[in-house]
């Protein structure tokens, strides 16, 4: 097993940021938590990481017990914690020459690797605080890949990026963990690209793992809806009489949802109380919820 916790707890006095987590991550894996701020998932990254202390539980990488002095465990982990870090006045050159003798690392290979993979080329000579969002998070991914580790522990990795670095950090990560067996623990927000590139998925609510499992499974939560369109006229009356029909219409900006296995399996009845009732429908399609609903569904109580 890469990573694993158990009962893992984390209290500042009257909060309790995480509450009893356990997990499992497993070897060539892309494991990510999800949840709103403030759910414990930095502060379960950085106990991961031996930054801050448990109140309580166990928590492991590579079997061994997480410890400041673990140095052979350190040497297999590669992270990026909340916001990047660098010497300002230091070219990304000279950063990551930095983090490669820390790592023990000689030559210059490790730094141009980095450099490349991180699409930092045009940007090598430029002092850090000169650069953009965008680019000082890949910088940090660069440093937290330079040694190449086993394990990359990824605090909201694509923070800052457009969309063309959205999709790249996503195919680097992916070749990482199923190219060359790499394991990636991440936490993000986004949770269209969560679902294009994590293997299992974690759902974390006020420092409780609520949910977990495959990323299919997590999409495969999402309910088909009926969703129901008719002249703003006649919107009302629709409502009326899908209500004495039996439906339960749910308003929904300009149309009315409906749920259910009566509805989704059989539109063309909704079609004809509508017709029958003098509200023809503009437009009937069925519908999944997306990842985010499945999601929102699971935090909200």
């Amino acid at each position: 097993m890469v990573v694993e916790t158990t009962g893992l707890t984390k209290r500042y006095r009257d909060v309790l940021a995480v509450d009893e987590l356990t997990l499992r991550v497993t070897p060539g894996e892309i494991y990510a938590l999800l949840g709103l701020n403030g759910a414990g998932k930095t502060t379960t990254i950085r106990m991961l990481l031996g930054m801050i202390r448990p109140t309580g539980g166990t928590v492991s990488l590579f079997g061994t017990p997480v410890r400041p002095d673990a140095r052979a465990v350190w040497s297999r982990v590669g992270y990026l914690v909340e916001s990047p870090s660098a010497y300002p006045e230091l070219t990304v050159t000279e950063n990551l020459a930095v983090a490669a003798r820390l790592h023990g690392l000689r030559g210059r290979a490790a730094v141009d690797d980095a450099i490349g993979r991180l699409g930092l080329d045009g940007y090598a000579t430029r002092r850090a605080r000169t650069l953009s969002l965008g680019n000082a998070q890949r910088l940090g991914l660069a440093k937290a890949l330079l040694h190449r580790p086993e394990l990359l522990v990824l605090d909201e990795p694509a923070n800052g990026l457009d969309p063309a670095g959205v999709a790249e950090i996503r195919a680097l990560l992916h070749d990482l963990a199923h190219r060359d067996g790499r394991t990636v623990l991440l936490s993000s927000h986004i949770l269209t690209e969560v679902a294009r590139l994590a293997d299992r998925i974690g759902v974390l609510d006020r420092g409780r793992l609520v949910w977990e499992g495959a990323t299919g499974e997590l999409t495969a939560h999402a309910r088909p809806r009926l969703h129901v369109t008719t002249h703003d006229l006649t919107a009302a009356a629709a409502a009326a009489a899908l209500r004495a029909a039996g439906y339960r219409p749910e308003p929904a900006g300009n149309e009315l949802l409906l749920t259910g296995d009566r509805a989704v399996a059989h539109p063309d009845v909704v079609a004809v109380v509508l017709v029958e009732s003098g509200c023809p429908p503009t437009r009937l399609a069925i519908e999944r919820d997306d990842l985010e609903t499945c999601f929102l569904r699971l935090v909200t109580p």
